[in-house]
């Protein structure tokens, strides 16, 4: 099966991108448009805080081009909760709200959890049988977000890789990094983008995140990341990546994507 590496942003609608990404006649309708087809995945916030409809999913896949994809944070009801395995009905609920619309364009959803829910290996194993392998004849991937230190063991890795669950490997000072292969793709987020840099990273810092993509993609693991587990991994067969300018200094989001896709290029 063919691979790619799709590289985007958080949202589409931040009103520092109407002077930094988007042109100043563009009317905000036409956004998703515009941003869908610069760059070639886009994880959505809005999901986190409110329950969308079946006909704004498909709204959605309508307006982007083929080969974009979307990667949908779970609503917040799921996993803002401080026992996940009693997450069922909410769990079953966002996946119920019409994510299948999104069809072929839908990536990994992310399911982010408190940054003080801890490690519980009998609670996290108990949530991440609640998350579907398909709805509505849509095959789901599933990356988990975990912002708590206690994350960095192998016994969580060998729970995801188990439940075959990805897990967001996050470029930040503020949450641990866990940049180890669970499943059979890569998510992760940068959150370093710089506001004194038009391009938010520099050429030095675009050279290794493009490098990194591709061994990623290749089924390799990069050398010199912070892993849990041992520092080789064997090789694998091609992933797919899922890469984002998340955070950091966020008006420059979309130029560092856009930079980046053209390094891959």
């Amino acid at each position: 099966m063919s691979t790619a590496i799709r590289v985007g942003i958080g949202g589409w609608n931040f009103e520092p991108w109407r002077e930094t990404f988007y042109p100043k006649d563009l009317p905000a309708s036409r956004e998703l448009e515009y941003a869908s087809r610069r760059l070639t995945a886009i994880e959505v916030n809005g999901t986190y805080y409110s329950t969308m409809k079946p006909a704004t999913f498909a709204k959605w896949r309508d307006t982007a081009p083929e080969g974009f994809v979307f990667s949908l944070k779970a609503n917040r009801f799921a996993t803002n909760r401080r026992v996940l395995a009693e997450a069922g009905e909410s769990v079953q609920r966002f996946i119920d709200s019409g994510v299948a619309e999104l069809g072929d364009k839908l990536g990994p959803i992310v399911w982010q959890l408190a940054p003080t829910k801890r490690f519980d290996p009998a609670d996290i194993d108990a949530f991440l049988q609640l998350l579907p392998a398909k709805v509505d004849g849509v095959p789901l991937r599933h990356a988990l977000d975990v912002r708590h230190e206690s994350f960095r063991t192998d016994d969580f890795l060998a729970l995801a890789r188990r439940h075959r669950v990805g897990v967001v490997f996050t470029e930040s000072e503020d949450y641990p990094p866990i940049p180890d292969i669970t499943a059979d793709f890569v998510y992760a987020r940068v959150m370093r983008t710089r506001a004194d840099l038009p391009t938010g990273v520099d050429d030095t810092v675009l050279d290794q995140l493009a490098a990194c993509a591709r061994r990623w993609q290749t089924g390799g693991q990069p050398d010199g990341l912070p892993l849990v587990g041992p520092e080789r991994t064997p090789e694998a067969a091609p992933r797919d990546v899922f890469l984002y300018f998340i955070s950091g200094a966020k008006e420059r989001a979309p130029a560092a994507a856009m930079a980046l896709i053209d390094r891959l290029r």
